[in-house]
């Protein structure tokens, strides 16, 4: 029934603006040659036949292509619903065909979007995000990652920088090689050279061997530097030289040592400022920032929210679930500590909680953190479209909220019909599998 409801909406509309089309050929091209002058009955028997005859032949050449052409796309329509994977993610309406052809355009989209996440979770086991920006980090890991281009990665701290810094380190040719990481801000001034270089027996007090650095380690694989902005300066220009001519000395020692490494930096500030200031050399970050990765704050991509939120729960030792306010505030909260902070919070949300459901008050520091209008940008101003883009996004996520994710109620609530939501919620890029799963 689902096939012949295709059908009968393809096969009627397409022929007959193909139909349409060759009658109004014919009629012009016989109008060319026959001017209004001389056309006569004859004419007209004539012109009338013709037209019959190239009706006939346009129908039915339509109909054959039409044929040819969509009885793969329907037989794998039906095909593919019936998978568990994607017969999951419908809703009742959409599994029911009504013969729209837009029906299997919504489909498709569907299936696209589900094939980008079944990819991106393959590929990136460990990064999570369905966003659109998270998407194009993706491409852009997997642009980079099999070239030896040094690259910078830009976030705010929690952002999961190192990550990313992992995810082209395992799509690179020098995976199975080392991977180094390195905290600049960790290691005390004094040591980080050492750490980097190594040093010779007796270059320094308490030096009573030779050791090897890391980047002596690192040869033939990759270094990954965090927080590369707060590298003292005198450290920045050995730096430089080991970018430029793969080589270096240890600490004290005279020896050139070459090496082959692949650099991967990253840091949650502005290294254009600290260049301005002194406080980071341009010749260095230009050598740096030869592919620039950069990593947007939670806040500006919440879409992820719910699916970090139920990658954290799913992790815990108890099963939990958000209720509908605390799933609120997890949306309008603006994580100034990102990824890194929103794991904090569940996991202490998990011990505070005793039913396995979190409510607001274990969400604490949310509630106290959280700014009264979500809608104003850090300088308080915000475009009018950028503003009402996200006035109805909030509004969509929380009728699927009250709806348990169930579009056809949402729609109700909402008081439009299921076709523009889905629209919109397509448009506004919101996660209705992730809402539901959270209920």
């Amino acid at each position: 029934m689902k096939k012949k409801n295709i059908y009968i909406s393809l096969y009627v509309l397409i022929p007959l603006i193909y139909t349409g089309i060759a009658i109004l050929g014919v009629i012009l091209t016989y109008q060319l040659f026959h001017p209004q002058d001389h056309f006569g009955r004859t004419d007209s028997i004539n012109l009338v036949y013709i037209t019959v005859i190239i009706s006939a032949l346009a129908i039915c050449t339509s109909f054959i292509l039409l044929r040819l052409l969509l009885s793969p796309l329907v037989n794998f329509f039906n095909k593919a619903q019936k998978m568990p994977i994607i017969a999951k993610t419908q809703t009742d309406e959409q599994k029911n065909i009504t013969g729209d052809p837009s029906q299997m355009t919504e489909f498709f989209e569907n299936v696209t979007t589900l094939l980008d996440k079944v990819e991106a979770e393959e590929l990136f086991p460990y990064i999570v995000g369905s966003s659109t920006a998270m998407r194009n980090i993706f491409t852009q890991i997997l642009k980079v990652a099999p070239t030896d281009s040094t690259v910078l990665i830009s976030g705010e701290s929690g952002t999961g920088k190192e990550l990313i810094a992992a995810g082209i380190y395992e799509h690179s040719g020098r995976k199975g090689n080392p991977f180094i990481k390195i905290n600049c801000v960790a290691i005390p001034e004094g040591l980080l050279e050492s750490e980097l270089f190594g040093h010779e027996k007796g270059s320094f007090t308490g030096a009573t061997e030779q050791k090897k650095g890391k980047f002596e380690i690192a040869n033939g694989g990759t270094v990954f530097l965090d927080e590369i902005g707060d590298m003292p300066l005198n450290t920045q220009a050995k730096l430089l030289r080991v970018l430029q001519e793969k080589e270096f000395e240890r600490v004290g020692g005279t020896k050139m040592i070459k090496v082959d490494i692949r650099f991967i930096a990253a840091t949650n500030k502005n290294l254009q400022d600290m260049i301005k200031n002194g406080s980071f050399r341009e010749d260095l970050y230009f050598r740096l920032n030869v592919f620039s990765i950069q990593i947007p704050p939670l806040r500006e991509r919440k879409e992820d929210i719910i699916l970090l939120a139920n990658y954290f729960m799913k992790a815990m030792p108890v099963k939990l679930r958000l209720s509908n306010s605390a799933l609120k505030g997890i949306l309008d909260y603006s994580w100034p500590g990102n990824v890194r902070e929103m794991k904090n919070v569940l996991e202490q949300a998990s011990i505070l909680n005793e039913d396995g459901i979190i409510k607001p008050q274990h969400l604490p520091a949310i509630a106290e953190k959280s700014p009264p209008d979500t809608l104003e940008s850090g300088d308080g101003t915000m475009p009018l479209d950028e503003k009402l883009n996200l006035m109805e996004k909030e509004m969509i996520m929380e009728a699927l909220r009250k709806a348990g994710g169930i579009q056809v109620k949402a729609a109700g609530i909402l008081g439009i019909n299921q076709r523009s939501l889905w629209h919109r919620i397509k448009k506004l890029q919101i996660d209705v599998n992730g809402i539901k799963n959270l209920q």
